[in-house]
């Protein structure tokens, strides 16, 4: 592995793993939620308000940064940790899911692609070179390839081009040079076909990467789609290297995904739904504008010791929602994320005693809201 990055399993249950990463910025305890911070900021929240949450990592992309406010800005600023305040590791995504999310301003071949920036319209080239000399200067901890997402309904032959084009341009990215103990993480692509993940992880599973990913997920394929490739994928993973499902997802698809041997999670849903009105609780979801909430005295949660949970009940806060007022994003991400961190944490000690089946069934078990 990269010098000043290692991983370590300490416990099972099952194909479940209970691990830790270690970066020269810091300890991440596994399974691990990463908020996602695309330009430099979890939305609505300070880094000590993140940190509060029980998150130890978090994420950044590729795309994004480099538009604005530049990966030279970055860099001169001492790394992206540095620059956004964050005293903890980071993971960089490539770009590579731009492919899939902008695919209408974006054009692909063998030598990477170009993007009509949603900024201004200007043409970037992202070349898998590129993506590892922006992630060089963004200093991250853990970097991603370059990888071609294609679309959850792609047919065949579509994902095995992006499958061949991702392992070339995994190659080709071995060989460039990285920030000093950043680690380089290779994807796995195949769509929903188990043959082609499994070939596909072979190839990749082959190159000496630090870690393993699991990419083109949770874009449009229906969910049990999803768990049947994580649970044919899952325990095949490379057993020594840190396993990672991009832009997964609700509580259950991390608690499905942990009990398939996965390590690592990213999603914005927390974040996304929180400016939407959206909590998440034991059992389900509360949307904090509903009316039944107006004379709610209760927390949004009784479970939950977040800041929010302690402070405020369910009627204050669907008055700053119907208000517009900008707290409420503060308040239910913090709420989000603290119920995310509370999950995972939960989840590593179940593994530890043995009882993570039954830990993911309470977590997940239908009540009052």
């Amino acid at each position: 592995m990269t010098d000043g990055f290692s991983f370590c399993v300490k416990a099972t249950d099952g194909h479940a793993r209970a691990g830790e990463i270690r970066t020269s910025r810091g300890v991440v305890p596994t399974p691990a939620f990463m908020p996602v911070g695309t330009r430099a900021a979890v939305k609505a929240l300070s880094p000590d308000d993140v940190r509060a949450t029980g998150a130890d990592i978090l994420l950044g992309n590729t795309y994004h940064l480099m538009l604005r406010p530049g990966e030279g800005r970055i860099a001169r600023a001492g790394g992206l940790a540095r620059f956004m305040a964050w005293n903890g590791p980071t993971l960089t995504d490539s770009g590579g899911f731009q492919i899939f999310s902008l695919s209408d301003r974006a054009k692909i071949d063998d030598e990477g692609v170009v993007f009509s920036s949603h900024i201004d319209g200007a043409r970037i080239a992202l070349t898998p070179r590129r993506a590892i000399d922006v992630q060089a200067a963004l200093s991250s901890d853990i970097a991603m390839v370059l990888d071609e997402c294609p679309p959850g309904n792609a047919d065949r032959d579509t994902v095995r081009r992006a499958m061949d084009r991702t392992t070339a341009w995994a190659k080709q990215q071995l060989d460039v040079p990285r920030a000093d103990g950043q680690a380089l993480f290779g994807i796995v692509q195949g769509g929903i076909h188990e043959d082609l993940r499994a070939a596909h992880l072979q190839e990749i599973a082959s190159l000496p990467f630090d870690g393993i990913a699991l990419g083109g997920l949770s874009v449009g394929e229906p969910r049990e789609d999803m768990y049947r490739i994580f649970q044919c994928t899952g325990k095949d993973m490379p057993a020594e290297r840190p396993r990672y499902v991009m832009g997964v997802g609700t509580p259950a698809d991390i608690l499905t995904g942990i009990a398939c041997g996965i390590d690592m999670f990213d999603c914005v849903m927390p974040t996304r739904n929180a400016r939407n009105g959206q909590a998440f609780v034991r059992g389900g979801k509360i949307g904090i504008k509903g009316a039944r909430f107006a004379d709610d005295a209760r927390p949004l949660d009784p479970d939950c010791s977040c800041y929010t949970c302690r402070t405020f009940d369910r009627r204050y806060l669907r008055h700053l929602f119907m208000s517009s007022e900008l707290l409420i994003h503060r308040l239910l991400t913090i709420h989000n994320l603290t119920h995310y961190g509370d999950l995972m944490k939960g989840a590593r000690m179940a593994i530890a005693e043995g009882r993570l089946a039954s830990f993911s069934a309470g977590w997940l078990a239908a009540r009052e809201l």
